[in-house]
């Protein structure tokens, strides 16, 4: 398991004055509320699920300490140098000097300055930390920009005091409504957040770049287009989890409107393919912006976060072998969730029924060579578990025509895969070479109940089709699976130390 690192949370944008202060008033700003509803059932009626909070369960499932003690900016302050635990969570209370709840003035809220508030913060925690670590940050929305800025534009050196970022629901390409042109600009202007131009990509650009950053600094090398997804900067997108939310109905702001202005292709505020970093992991979950059915206090963004801090070992799941031809003769996709044995919720849901499954197509024609694998999922494991982890990885791959421009469903079962299985995989402790003990098998092939088998038949041999000393083992499809995607399709599992 990764070791023990300070975690900075910092909160997304609360709009106008009066949201201000509300936020100001919770001692937390809000990242230690849990929830009590979830969706289930076919008719989505919600039942009662409590989870309570990020925070809580951090305390209580990580041992990490929460100290207050009537301010953590004096807890800081009054601390020595090298005083205080590593694990240790803080809330970066940007928005107080803007709150009129004290008896001043507010000031006008500016994200650049609290980018800069944001790396004093930083410095201070690592200063007043045993071992001068690094910190782990998690930010939702808006406060996914904020880190951004203080890694992109101003520190010198962002990898030696920041480990890991991890956002939900951060407008990383900004916030661009689905109706588009004057009208839906207008309705943003009307009724979407106060001051909710920060979110434009003109805007971002100028907070957001480094002075004196090259003209081609974040430019999609395919468009030629600045692209705010982009990282600029030494601060790797490997070490950045995007969580992104597919679940728009549930976004209750605004009476509903902000959903209908950003449609379904969202999580009711942040369109899907704006939600994350271009080349960090991510992890799709059927979660609004915020709200009861929020993504910030969610079971789902708390398991994700806890993989991604503390797993030992990132596996990337792909599909090599795909036949050029017919990728070139129809439109393929593919629905990939994951499952964990003992988690009530699914880590990723990155489907078609929620508006964004994997686009086979367009992952193809982005490949560095034609036998590189089509990424389907990032997994972060935690092998170090006594008992080992049972993961159950679904995939339904989806071939549809298209005429003039439109899919054809006149010869194909709607939401009903071509080739559909779920790949069951055991991971146990690791050995010396730092790799887990692991097994697998197609549930299409087990006989019985999942929680029934005690050992899968197939071991991974881990040290089998690396290159340049990173592991790449294959699994191969099912024969029903190879008649679809031919003979030398399969799943490539690229193993690396996570750290």
């Amino acid at each position: 398991m990764n070791e023990r690192l300070p975690i900075i949370f910092v909160r997304g944008f609360a709009g106008g004055q009066g949201a201000i202060d509300v936020a100001v008033d919770d001692p937390f700003y809000g990242l230690n509320d849990g929830s009590t509803h979830i969706r289930v059932g076919a008719g989505g009626q919600p039942r009662f699920y409590q989870f309570e909070g990020p925070l809580l369960r951090l305390i209580n499932e990580q041992g990490y300490h929460v100290q207050v003690a009537g301010s953590q900016q004096q807890v800081l302050l009054s601390a020595g140098p090298g005083e205080l635990p590593p694990d240790s969570v803080w809330i970066y209370r940007f928005y107080d000097e803007e709150s009129g709840s004290f008896g001043n003035e507010p000031k006008p809220y500016d994200i650049g300055t609290s980018a800069q508030g944001l790396v004093s913060f930083i410095s201070l925690v690592r200063s007043k930390t045993r071992g001068t670590p690094r910190v782990n940050l998690v930010a939702h929305s808006m406060g996914g920009l904020i880190c951004r800025t203080a890694l992109q534009r101003l520190m010198t050196d962002p990898e030696e005091a920041v480990s890991k970022l991890c956002t939900a629901g951060t407008p990383h390409g900004g916030i661009d409504p689905q109706l588009g042109g004057g009208i839906g600009g207008w309705l943003m202007d009307k009724f979407g957040p106060d001051g909710s131009n920060i979110f434009s990509p003109d805007h971002m650009r100028e907070y957001m770049l480094p002075a004196g950053a090259p003209e081609d600094a974040g430019v999609d090398p395919r468009t030629g287009q600045w692209d705010p997804r982009r990282m600029v900067g030494p601060f790797p997108a490997s070490r950045i989890l995007s969580i992104v939310g597919t679940d728009s109905a549930d976004y209750a702001v605004a009476n509903g409107l902000s959903t209908v202005v950003m449609g379904v292709q969202s999580d009711g505020l942040v369109a899907i393919r704006n939600a994350y970093v271009v080349g960090s992991a991510r992890a799709y979950v059927h979660r609004s912006h915020s709200g009861r059915y929020g993504l910030v206090n969610s079971e789902e963004t708390y398991q994700n976060l806890k993989c991604f801090f503390f797993g030992g070992l990132r596996l990337e799941v792909g599909l090599r072998g795909l036949i050029p031809s017919e990728l070139e003769d129809r439109v393929w996709q593919a629905d990939v969730r994951l499952a964990v044995r003992g988690i009530p919720v699914l880590l990723h849901e990155q489907t078609a029924a929620h508006y964004c499954p994997v686009d086979i197509n367009a992952e193809a024609a982005q490949l560095s060579t034609p036998d590189s694998p089509v990424p389907l999922v990032t997994l972060f494991l935690e092998p170090e578990a006594a008992t080992g982890c049972r993961y159950a990885l679904d995939i339904s791959v989806t071939s549809l025509d298209e005429t003039g421009g439109i899919l054809g469903f006149g010869d194909h079962l709607e939401q009903v895969g071509d080739w559909e299985d779920t790949l069951i995989l055991d991971v146990g402790p690791r050995d010396s070479s730092g790799l887990p003990e692991s097994r697998w098998q197609w549930n299409s092939e087990l006989y019985g109940r999942i929680a029934g088998q005690d050992q899968l038949p197939n071991i991974i041999e881990w040290g089998a089709g690396g290159v340049d000393g990173v592991s790449a083992p294959f699994v191969p499809l099912t024969e029903s699976g190879k008649m679809l995607l031919g003979d030398a399709a399969c799943l490539t599992l690229t193993a690396t130390p996570w750290t």
